[in-house]
């Protein structure tokens, strides 16, 4: 039953559904019910409120950046859209006794730099200034500083419209409206005391971080008392596994395909049709990105791409990131080629008296552990890596190893590894490695690297030897940019681990582990504890003490 219309959505749905605008099937889908419901009986579609809050937004929410600075909103017809789905569709309410907002729970998926924070920070400036009165408003998200960017967009459009203060104030947990008693507030994963509040409206800004409902339940139980809340979920796609949006998708989906009947629920859904499409049309990038040309830059995403084509860990963020393209946060990190090229195998004795770096893998004493030096020749970009192994000779029949490979007595025979009796690695071996590189070929230990766990005995000798140890944190922090780098190397073919044979197969056994902020790691590839990476994580802590030590280690080699 149509009230009154604006027209936006109608409009929106025409474009995309004739190819002015691309979108992907999900939003298609989402558009077709919306136009076909407007005609239903048991809705009412009336636009008087969206029309008052987008006029509201174009004239009196001023941006906070350049080059937007102190300007009004230009807002795009899909936002207007958005808007006008949200305040426009009404059902009848037989508790009530009247006509109230449909959508009570919302989803925005959208992907990064579309304005979808703007967008909400002003939904949010018309509530505190023109809104029903008496509202409570949170902004949360799973941490303090995305909860805080919400909150202070809104802050600083209040401060712009009303820089005295005359009508509104600021402090720094609340902003509120001193003549209709409107308050905006932020709350995050670590906010004590989540329950037992009185809300009306809330932005879980980046939900994809979240592990699991604890904030959104939070959110949702304090606003069952009102008569027409409203819980609007603006997120990109994330890398946490079966966490909070991954169950929340799960469940929009289930509406937009009718398998669930929930006509409070809104699922707004900016995807890709497939990955493909990604890397073959770039006009196909306007589905996950409707703001692309008018916030979002072409240069930006274009740039993006091209280093996705030879980088992994970006290649990663930016389908999860900028196409919503959700990506298992465990993947397997080399291809074939990258790390099994053809090499010269080398001896020691080309390097005798050499300056090394070294470092360590010092895994429990009850299995696999790693020691690795680093050589360079003066005037060669080729870093030289040698490597030998332990293990108790209680491990060398693991059945599961040998399912994933693993040739322990093949490898011992060679010369890659040392089995120690009975069912402990003596820690203190590897230490005396170092001192019999030193003794046999004259090679000056510089620094080696070691984890903090299982290195007491390990340290003691290598003190007693004189060698400089420096603790390198098995993190992501850390060692996200020497794992970036060592895939850098291994790429432009300019690592010799001399063909090792370990070392190989601890390479084909990675898995690169992402965060939201492209920090990686390394993991066993489905976290199979028989998948040893032992070789490739001593790997990258050997480049973190490269990363460390670079200008003095090369201006010193050979």
């Amino acid at each position: 039953m149509i009230i009154k219309t604006n027209g936006y959505l109608e409009e929106y749905c025409r474009q995309v559904m004739s190819g002015e605008i691309v979108a992907g099937l999900e939003l298609k889908m989402e558009l077709q019910k919306l136009i076909a419901e407007m005609q239903e009986d048991r809705f009412q579609y009336d636009t008087s409120e969206a029309d008052i809050k987008i006029k509201f937004m174009e004239s009196l929410c001023l941006q906070s950046k350049k080059p937007y600075y102190n300007k009004p909103m230009k807002l795009l017809l899909w936002q207007k859209a958005f808007i006008t789905a949200l305040y426009s569709f009404k059902k009848y309410s037989d508790e009530l006794g009247r006509w109230i907002r449909r959508f009570q729970d919302v989803i925005l998926l959208i992907a990064r730099k579309n304005g979808k924070t703007t967008l909400m920070a002003a939904d949010a400036h018309c509530d505190l200034r023109i809104g029903d009165g008496g509202m409570d408003i949170v902004c949360t998200s799973n941490d303090d500083r995305q909860a805080s960017l919400l909150w202070s967009e809104v802050g600083g459009m209040r401060k712009r419209i009303d820089p005295k203060g005359t009508w509104t104030h600021q402090n720094m947990t609340e902003i509120s409206n001193r003549t209709n008693g409107t308050k905006i507030f932020k709350m995050s994963s670590k906010t004590q005391n989540k329950d037992g509040r009185n809300i009306d409206k809330a932005y879980f800004d980046e939900s994809h971080d979240a592990q699991n409902d604890e904030i959104a339940a939070a959110c949702q139980k304090s606003m069952s008392v009102k008569e027409e809340p409203m819980f609007i979920n603006l997120t990109t796609e994330g890398f946490v596994n079966d966490g909070y949006l991954d169950n929340k998708l799960i469940y929009a989906r289930k509406v937009l395909n009718d398998e669930v009947d929930d006509d409070t629920f809104l699922p707004w859904l900016y995807t890709q049709d497939s990955e493909q499409e990604i890397w073959q049309d770039k006009n196909t990038w306007y589905k996950s990105n409707p703001s692309l040309g008018a916030i979002k830059k072409w240069s930006y995403l274009e740039g993006e791409i091209a280093k996705s084509k030879v980088d992994k860990s970006t290649r990663m963020h930016t389908m999860c990131k900028d196409f919503n393209i959700k990506q298992n946060n465990a993947q397997a990190w080399l291809m074939t080629e990258d790390y099994d090229y053809p090499v010269e195998v080398y001896d020691l004795e080309e390097f005798r008296g050499s300056l090394v770096l070294g470092a360590v893998d010092l895994s429990a004493t009850t299995d696999l552990s790693n020691a690795k030096i680093m050589l360079m020749k003066a005037g060669d970009n080729t870093k030289y890596v040698y490597s030998h192994y332990w293990i108790p000779e209680s491990k060398l029949e693991a059945s599961d190893d040998k399912e994933a490979g693993a040739k322990y007595a093949e490898w011992a025979k060679n010369g890659l590894l040392t089995i120690h009796e009975g069912n402990e690695i003596d820690i203190s071996k590897i230490a005396d490695w170092y001192y019999n590189l030193y003794r046999d070929y004259g090679l000056r230990l510089y620094k080696c690297g070691y984890d903090q766990r299982y290195a007491k005995t390990f340290l003691d000798r290598m003190d007693d030897y004189g060698f400089d140890c420096e603790m390198i944190y098995q993190n992501r922090f850390v060692m996200s940019g020497a794992m970036k780098l060592v895939e850098a190397d291994l790429k432009a073919q300019v690592i010799n681990y001399n063909q090792n044979d370990m070392d190989k197969w601890c390479l084909g056994n990675a898995a690169m582990e992402m965060d939201n902020l492209g920090n990686v790691m390394c993991v066993k590839v489905n976290n199979q504890k028989s998948k040893r990476i032992d070789g490739a994580v001593n790997l990258i802590i050997l480049y973190e003490v490269y990363r460390r030590y670079r200008s003095d280690f090369v201006s010193q080699a050979k």
